[in-house]
């Protein structure tokens, strides 16, 4: 994820990381060299002159803009959503954490460390779920020699580990180390871990309908390659210049639109999990007062 603040209008201008105009720059290529060719023959394809009147594409631009729109909203819509599930796991991972550390009075300290540790490698496991990594060099240092080869074969890590930590609570509760009240209040913070969890898997396995990313992405490549037609006998020479700028709109946005619809990746725009998983991490050990070491602040302003 890019976090910086806005700089001067004229520095936004040439920003390149966190811009998506990387991606699209053989797209715009192509449109621009195809609007020159047009340009060149004035809109003939062989001998036949291509008549389009441009009132059209205001018409087509209108009605293409408010699918975007509603496409854009939608995607933006997951994102958020992805970014409030994490957010509610960082509140809920100090609560659980804070109760097991003043609610249980029977382990010893150690004990508890370990739990608190096993709630860290909840996170990172549901992190690694998501963008379909094992993660399994950083559990190891989370879980135990037996628990990590309990994990070995399983495809819902998360849920393992969150059974592992419910049955160490029965197991508190069954030598009396915590009453009935406070049981049921642990369970009701596991079972918000396991809201969240299934909520990122449904964002996860539910991308936006193909037919609209299809729909989209179809009509803003046959508007921008049919808009040259259009624009050449009006604009001559500035024609491909303005199709480049209308082009770079749309096909930049349609861009946007398919990389915040899918949250939970690696791009410059995703969240930025590992960085919230870090966060969790330093909180509830610091609450557990089990030894760390600062993480290191990023160099640039890409945090993954």
């Amino acid at each position: 994820m890019i976090v910086r603040q806005r700089t001067n209008w004229l520095k936004m201008l040439f920003i390149w990381r966190g811009s998506v105009l990387k991606k699209i720059i053989p797209q715009l290529f192509t449109i621009t060299l195809f609007s020159l060719a047009i340009y060149f023959f004035k809109g003939r394809i062989f001998d036949y002159k291509v008549h389009l009147n441009p009132t059209i594409f205001t018409l087509l631009g209108l009605a293409l803009a408010i699918f975007m729109g509603f496409c854009n909203t939608a995607s933006y819509d997951r994102f958020w959503e992805g970014r409030k599930l994490w957010g509610l796991l960082v509140i809920e991972t100090r609560s659980l954490t804070r109760q097991i550390l003043s609610l249980i009075d029977g382990p010893q300290h150690e004990e508890k460390q370990k739990i608190v540790k096993m709630i860290s490698a909840f996170c990172w496991s549901l992190n690694y779920q998501l963008r379909n990594k094992s993660g399994t060099e950083h559990l190891s240092s989370l879980l135990s020699s037996d628990q990590i080869d309990q994990l070995k074969g399983k495809k819902f890590i998360p849920n393992i580990i969150l059974g592992c930590i419910a049955e160490w609570i029965k197991d508190q509760n069954r030598k009396g180390n915590i009453d009935t009240i406070v049981l049921m209040q642990l369970d009701h913070q596991l079972n918000q871990f396991s809201n969240i969890s299934g909520g990122c898997e449904r964002i996860y396995n539910t991308p936006l309908p193909f037919a609209y990313s299809v729909l989209l992405h179809r009509t803003v490549y046959l508007y921008c390659f049919w808009l040259p037609f259009g624009l050449v006998d009006s604009l001559d020479w500035m024609m491909p210049l303005i199709v480049l700028l209308i082009s770079y709109t749309f096909i930049a946005l349609d861009a946007i639109i398919q990389e915040i619809g899918e949250p939970f990746g690696e791009e410059e725009n995703d969240l930025a999990l590992n960085s919230i998983c870090r966060t969790i991490e330093f909180s509830i050990f610091e609450q557990a007062e089990i030894p760390q070491v600062e993480a290191e602040k990023p160099d640039s302003y890409f945090i993954d």
